[in-house]
């Protein structure tokens, strides 16, 4: 179950989307927002495990509340405009809905969500460091252990593996492979990549505002969205 929280400053549209969501029992609409300032009471108000939001609204706009929503939770926007897809998945936007939405649409986007962390705790076994993945490189296969993978990379409905080993590939979504990972010892960058905590040699500023780049011992250089800054920072805060 996801507890929901629609923010658009249009009455009608938050309406249109209630009525879409009875379709989606697992979707409970907990509180509504007429403006990002509002939204941000909301959140700090309830439990959110979803937010639909618009971008264009008076005062805060959905990009700019979308940098202050809680790492763990899950957001789509819904707009009428599609100049801001870009900037929308550089935040981490679950998807992307563009005014008026179709059924069919939001059933996707749903799709591509994560369980939430109660169910999370109810459902899904992190798998251990010392845990084996049979990775093909070249003609020939080998098991590798979690803990020697550096990183995970978005390719389409494949995702690039990084070992000590080279490049392999498996066939598997990133958000598949996230639902197996121990957060404490993997952390999402971006919507592209996932990369072992204790890979990290060092954090430097991104061209981005706000963003990051994360330099792994291999060299490898790793984008941090801005929604995913702050959260690495406290990764490697003590105190």
């Amino acid at each position: 179950m996801y507890n929901c929280l629609l923010v658009d400053d249009e009455r009608l549209a938050r309406s249109e989307l209630k009525r879409l969501l009875k379709m989606h029992p697992q979707c409970v609409i907990t509180a509504e927002a007429s403006s990002g300032e509002e939204a941000l009471q909301q959140l700090t108000s309830h439990k959110i495990d979803l937010v639909f939001l618009d971008i264009q609204m008076p005062g805060l706009t959905g990009l700019q509340l979308a940098e202050h929503i809680p790492a763990n939770t899950q957001f789509i926007f819904c707009t009428a405009f599609n100049s801001f897809a870009l900037d929308a998945f550089e935040l981490n936007a679950v998807d992307y809905l563009l005014k008026p939405i179709a059924p069919e649409r939001l059933a996707k986007a749903l799709q591509k969500l994560r369980p939430t962390n109660d169910n999370n705790n109810a459902t899904v076994h992190y798998l251990a460091e010392q845990h084996g993945i049979l990775l093909k490189f070249g003609d020939s296969q080998r098991v590798v252990r979690l803990n020697e993978i550096s990183r995970f990379e978005s390719i389409g409905n494949h995702a690039a593996v990084y070992t000590p080993y080279g490049k392999s590939f498996i066939h598997s979504s990133l958000a598949k492979i996230e639902q197996k990972l121990d957060p404490e010892l993997f952390f999402k960058a971006s919507r592209a990549d996932i990369v072992r905590i204790s890979a990290i040699s060092h954090i430097e500023p991104s061209i981005a505002e706000g963003g990051l780049v994360a330099i792994l011992q291999d060299g490898q250089q790793v984008d941090v969205s801005r929604r995913q800054a702050q959260q690495l920072k406290q990764q490697f805060s003590a105190f």
